[in-house]
């Protein structure tokens, strides 16, 4: 992979590097694939960091990368990426049909949108995560993107920045919905993956590693089952009600008990057993899941 990078900050730098007009807002732009040029790109692969949220239906032939991860976009495909993100990609792409929408953060400076898109977490998914959709639903984010860009292309005028990301949150809400719909619909494979996901959960805690090894974290099951966390924990919330972190509490809290309720060790002896530096981060964890501090649990028993 190339070490490369090219710093796409701007909305007016995308257009330059898509060798296409200026765009009618600073802030935003809703494009056609078909209209662009890859002229301006790199004959070998690079990767372009992008300063502002992307959102990419994509139904092209060849193939790009999003961080470590080559995808095969030969299907109608959504991707999303963040601030900072960086997309690999090759000179040579024909696109059979898409759009994408580019809004930087500044777009949102002073909207309720500006803390609510930290809850869009597909944003942080890996591309092999991406969301695929129905023609139906192409049909409906393409008309919201249609919106914006009759938005922007008016007089801009007090309402504008209002509508405009208005719809940008309805083409959010929407892909929300779709990914939804595709977590149901791909029910076998996910159950799968919470079943491998809890198998992997009892045997890491069945373990006598934990003094040594510390308290697993969300990103190292995620990356045992090959899904970004984001993604993970987004399933086992749509199948489990509770996220990745939420289920290594509880199973932290029962083997906790256990040793409560079997050894002699101390309060302290045990939550470092557990693999806690503070043993008051293991008591404010176990009073939160229990209701009761490990004192007055084992006082209990």
């Amino acid at each position: 992979m190339t070490n490369s990078f090219v710093d796409i900050a701007t909305i007016s730098d995308l257009h330059r590097l898509y060798s296409v007009p200026a765009p009618q807002h600073p802030l935003v732009s809703f494009l056609s694939l078909d209209e662009i040029t890859r002229d301006n790109f790199s004959e070998n692969e690079t990767a372009y960091r992008l300063g502002f949220y992307a959102v990419y239906l994509k139904q092209v032939k060849g193939t790009m990368k999003y961080g470590r991860s080559q995808y095969d976009f030969d299907e109608g495909t959504l991707v999303f990426t963040a601030p900072g993100q960086a997309i690999h990609t090759q000179r040579k792409i024909t696109y059979n049909e898409g759009w994408g929408l580019f809004f930087h953060p500044d777009l949102l400076y002073r909207t309720a949108l500006s803390k609510k898109i930290q809850g869009y977490s597909y944003f942080h998914y890996d591309t092999r995560e991406a969301l695929h959709v129905s023609d139906t639903e192409k049909k409906i984010l393409r008309e919201c993107g249609e919106n914006i860009r009759r938005e922007y292309g008016q007089n801009i005028d007090h309402h504008t920045q209002d509508l405009i990301v208005s719809n940008i949150e309805l083409v959010l809400n929407y892909c929300t919905r779709f990914y939804d719909r595709q977590f149901l619909v791909r029910a076998k494979v996910n159950h799968d993956i919470v079943q491998q996901f809890e198998t992997a959960l009892l045997d890491y805690f069945s373990k006598d590693t934990l003094i040594n090894e510390g308290l697993p974290d969300v990103r190292y099951f995620a990356t045992q089952l090959n899904l970004s966390p984001n993604y993970l924990s987004d399933l086992l919330n749509k199948y489990t009600g509770k996220t990745t972190q939420e289920h290594i509490h509880l199973q932290l809290v029962e083997k906790a008990k256990s040793m409560l309720w079997g050894t002699p060790k101390s309060i302290s002896e045990i939550a470092y057993d557990l693999g806690f530096e503070h043993p008051s981060h293991f008591t404010k964890i176990f009073k939160n899941k229990v209701g009761v501090a490990p004192k007055e649990f084992r006082m209990q028993a």
